[in-house]
């Protein structure tokens, strides 16, 4: 996992995002990629659990597929997500002294996919104490700014707090939002594609604006993204209908707002603590009842 200077930190904190040409190996970006076929096409799980969400509409032109949590069913992809390197990196993005996994996203744009519409990450998290994010995306396929990759509005996590977007998949106007934001509040539009190899990627603040254009080419484009959130952060009951939090809901404890580490699991703190477990799961073989 790349190991992050100075200079990139500060172009971070400037800019809302870094790319980075390699963030893993192009060995383990096909590694995951291999997962993509049985997950999506044969809804194929190693574990036998379900991811949380399995998003696959269908439409022509085709939509944007998506699986949210694919490290609860496959340990390919868990290896990658619980990185304790990932973690780290994440945590210094966000000046934290840990980082906790809130949720992974496997994408799979096909030829002609329509647009991801352009959106604030951190807005669908309020529901935590700490609605702050740093998120990481990484390319399993060559990446061309007319294949549908994520683009960032430069500068735009300085844009302050808007509002959750009208529709995420496949909309008419993918800019809508975030250029009637920047209208509102004088700002400008400097959108930069991401263009890297297999393994490449880039981290970004999740106050950062950004979506997806429409795929022009002849291939998919598949990517992996990791939202990580602070170590120490808790639920808001009272705000637990916002964003995803109905689904995620679901693994509050009773009488406690604490995070359970068996969903939220943290996977890098300054004082070198992990989920317990955590390293012993991602390295089990397949279980005997896998799908």
């Amino acid at each position: 996992m790349i190991k992050i200077t100075e200079a990139q930190a500060e172009q971070y904190r400037r800019d809302g995002f870094l790319i980075v040409d390699k963030i893993i190996e192009r060995e383990e970006a096909a590694a995951i990629l291999s997962r993509y076929e049985p997950m999506f096409m044969r809804k194929e799980f190693e574990t036998g659990i379900r991811p949380d969400e399995v998003n696959l509409p269908e439409g022509n032109p085709p939509y944007t597929m998506q699986i949210c949590n694919g490290w609860r069913a496959d340990r390919t992809v868990a290896r990658h997500v619980m990185s304790a390197g990932l973690g780290e990196a994440c945590a210094k993005f966000g000046g934290w002294s840990g980082a906790r996994v809130m949720v992974d996203n496997l994408l799979w744009k096909p030829p002609a996919g329509r647009p991801i519409g352009f959106h604030q990450d951190s807005m669908y998290a309020l529901w935590f104490s700490k609605p702050a994010l740093t998120s990481c995306w990484i390319a399993l396929d060559e990446t061309t700014a007319e294949g549908g990759t994520l683009m960032y509005l430069r500068g735009s996590h300085k844009w302050g707090e808007a509002q959750p977007i009208l529709k995420f998949h496949g909309p008419e106007d993918d800019l809508k939002e975030a250029r009637e934001w920047a209208e509102a509040n004088g700002f400008e539009l400097e959108m930069v594609p991401i263009v890297v190899p297999p393994g490449g990627g880039a981290f970004h603040d999740g106050w950062t604006w950004h979506g997806s254009r429409i795929n022009k080419m002849p291939n998919p484009r598949r990517a992996i993204a990791v939202h990580m959130m602070q170590s120490d952060v808790e639920f808001v009951p009272n705000r637990m209908s916002i964003g995803n939090g109905p689904i995620y809901g679901k693994y509050m404890k009773f009488g406690s707002n604490e995070l359970d580490e068996n969903y939220f699991p943290i996977t890098w703190r300054a004082d070198g603590y992990r989920t317990p477990g955590l390293d012993a799961y991602v390295e089990r073989g397949p279980l005997a009842n896998a799908a």
